[in-house]
């Protein structure tokens, strides 16, 4: 059965940085377009970055772009997402999703798995 495992999430001071991973099984990885969502406490989830089934294009929400990376090594079956220069306001709770729809999808319906999620908390 298809699994999505975060990990990397941590406490980080303001303007720092964290890299979270997501290692997948059971499914043919570089089949699958992958997006990063969060949810914080009381908030809806919201979408964070997606990226093709190449890595060759990716979108961004306009709360991180230009501090967020998304990437992929289809050779490990992960995708990951550098956070930099980090706020408060980035705290949540981070999830990993895959979806075997073409297209960069922003919307939680557009995706088929989901993993556990990892606490990131940024103090300030």
């Amino acid at each position: 059965h298809v699994q999505l495992g975060e990990s990397g999430g941590g406490l980080v001071q303001a303007g720092g940085s964290l890299r979270l991973s997501c290692a997948a099984s059971g499914l043919t990885f570089g089949s699958y377009a992958m997006g990063w969502f969060r949810q914080a406490p009381g908030n809806e989830r919201e979408f964070v970055a997606a990226i093709s089934r190449t890595g060759t294009r990716t979108y961004y929400a306009d709360s991180v772009k230009g501090r967020f990376t998304i990437s992929r090594d289809n050779a490990k079956n992960t995708v990951y997402l550098q956070t930099n220069s980090l706020k408060p306001e980035d705290t949540a709770v981070y999830y990993c999703a895959a979806t075997c729809r073409d297209g960069l999808g922003t919307l939680g319906r557009d995706y088929d798995y989901w993993g556990q999620g990892t606490q990131v908390t940024v103090s300030s």
